[in-house]
């Protein structure tokens, strides 16, 4: 048509057509097209693409109308269904973009989210990347800003922190992940950590991630030496760190922070989040379902670290007691975190030697030679027979042991006035299925007790008994501890609880007096333990008291 091109008062064109704006971020262009009304979504969306002239993938691409804050993503839908007309200004835009996450544990991570999904369904990917279960317990909040810093320095404040809290990494969305921290710009070559075909695996043993999770997680130099960075508490390396954080100071503060929760029904560029803006992943709804420690390895892990960071900063509230309480916990757990790693590594040795020992006698055995007894026997269940004091209380008598000639056999004890009888009928026996096995031991005053607990038809039965050497001790503790269970000595575990009892024994040994144990004094420090009003409260007036009830 002649009248085509000419353009009517209303700024629309003679044929009925009118132009609309777009702005395609990637490029940083303006692009107008002439369309009408009647185009879907789709269809401008080709039109753009086609007039751009770029090669390049443009199928994570969407349009995002910025006035109503909506996404465009029914391409079926025409521009009059909605409502697009002349004044509208539109983005074309990648929908997964970066977002900076700040964990529970307080590490800083960049992942490639979907801007266009709901929350719920963006926090539930995320979950999947960090094999976390149960995401709907989780979703994200906006980081508080603190009223004391002013608004200019906010942003220098912000990269401060990550700098500081810990390692930033940036699992890329091809096949490169970037490490900053010691060694900058140190690039190590991993599955890129957004996948929707991902399957999570576990460890059966630990809980850890394992391959291709392991390569991001425990193989790569970003563990520092753990099964797993996120499955293994960390401890505050210095005071430091609680220092820079914001802590709600009065009641409003803590309410303000709860303002942040984003809504799980809207997307994130609904909510005018940015790209690269810090959120926090944190423990929403505190009500925990199926906790598993061989799958959840990180999840309790990470519930840990919430709950730490959440008393030490005050933002929740909790008694003297119960603060000091969780100070004892951190301490032992941050130990525990530290020799996480040696026994992992011995722990396997030990596997590997057995599984050679074991390949070693079945060789030698299909080659008709003489096995070695690291074995032993296995045609044959182990029996113990020894003499023993055997004690029954009764009321309003004292402790008085009678010595037999006890056989343990099976989970069966069988009691004999002399070692000459022990053939005929037992003036004693007790099957110990289901009993409870109790230790009074004393290594100063040589006291090796077994309490047992035999249940019978009107209630509990209890006998005691007594032997001479802690070698003697160990041996018929650990047989009682498997007899309770239903396991003879025959099982594989039972060599190893009987050195199990005497490494125990032989660390009585060493300190054999409890009250004269030193006080850990070098390695405690309240101030990564205790929040500050507590500390406050306790460091001028006792300064070891807290250190005392830790250690």
């Amino acid at each position: 048509m002649a009248l085509d091109g000419i353009r009517m008062p209303d700024g629309c064109y003679a044929d009925g057509t009118w132009e609309l704006k777009m702005h395609v971020t990637d490029l940083h262009r303006d692009v107008s097209l002439r369309v009408t009304g009647e185009i879907h979504i789709g269809g401008v969306m080709l039109k753009l693409v086609e007039k751009l002239d770029v090669k390049k993938d443009w199928s994570d691409h969407a349009l995002w109308w910025e006035k109503k804050k909506t996404w465009l993503l029914k391409t079926h839908w025409t521009l009059d269904k909605y409502g697009i007309q002349a004044d509208a200004r539109l983005l074309f835009t990648p929908q997964h973009k970066l977002l900076r996450l700040q964990l529970p544990n307080m590490k800083h991570m960049k992942v490639k989210v979907n801007f266009s999904d709901r929350v719920f369904k963006a926090v539930s990917d995320i979950c999947k990347t960090f094999n976390i279960r149960h995401p709907e317990e989780l979703s994200l909040l906006r980081k508080p800003r603190d009223p004391k810093k002013k608004k200019k320095k906010l942003e220098e404040a912000e990269e401060d922190d990550l700098q500081l809290e810990g390692p930033l990494l940036t699992p890329g969305s091809a096949s490169e992940v970037v490490y900053i921290g010691p060694v900058k710009g140190s690039i190590y070559s991993s599955p890129g950590l957004y996948s929707k075909t991902m399957t999570p695996t576990y460890d059966s043993r630990d809980g850890s991630p394992l391959s291709p999770t392991s390569a991001w997680f425990g193989d790569s130099p970003l563990s520092e030496g753990n099964p797993s960075i996120l499955a293994v508490s960390q401890p505050i390396s210095s005071p430091d760190i609680l220092v820079k954080l914001y802590k709600p100071q009065s009641l409003l503060d803590k309410a303000k922070i709860n303002q942040g929760w984003l809504d799980s029904s809207r997307s994130l560029m609904e909510q005018d989040v940015k790209e690269n803006e810090v959120l926090l992943l944190r423990f929403k709804y505190h009500s925990f379902f199926d906790l598993n420690p061989k799958y959840d390895a990180i999840r309790v892990n990470q519930l840990y670290e919430q709950a730490k960071w959440a008393i030490l900063i005050e933002e929740i509230e909790c008694t003297e007691e119960e603060m000091m309480m969780f100070a004892a916990l951190q301490y032992h757990i941050n130990k525990l975190s530290i020799m996480a790693s040696d026994n992992h590594m011995n722990n396997s040795e030990k596997e590997v030697d057995e599984v050679d020992a074991a390949l070693s006698d079945l060789e030698i055995t299909l080659e008709g030679g003489k096995t070695s007894n690291t074995l032993g026997d296995i045609t044959s269940i182990p029996e113990l027979a020894d003499y023993v004091k055997v004690f029954k209380p009764k009321k309003l008598t004292l402790k008085g042991y009678k010595q037999y000639w006890c056989t343990f056999k099976d989970i069966t004890i069988s009691c004999y006035k002399s070692k000459e009888e022990a053939h005929g009928t037992p003036a004693h026996q007790m099957n110990l299925r289901g009993c409870e096995v109790t230790p009074d031991v004393n290594i100063s005053g040589q006291k090796f007790n077994i309490k047992l607990l035999i249940p019978v038809a009107d209630g509990m039965n209890e006998i005691w008994l007594r032997c001479d050497t802690e070698k003697q001790y160990a041996h018929w503790m650990a047989a009682c501890r498997l007899a309770s269970k239903g396991k003879t000595m025959a099982d594989s575990s039972y060599n190893l609880e009987v050195q199990n009892i005497l490494s125990f024994l032989k660390m009585q040994h060493m300190n054999p007096d409890p009250q004269f144990i030193e006080p850990i004094t070098t390695d405690i420090n309240p101030e990564c333990l205790v929040s500050p009003r507590y500390l406050k409260k306790y460091k001028n007036k006792q300064p070891g008291y807290i250190r005392d009830l830790v250690s």
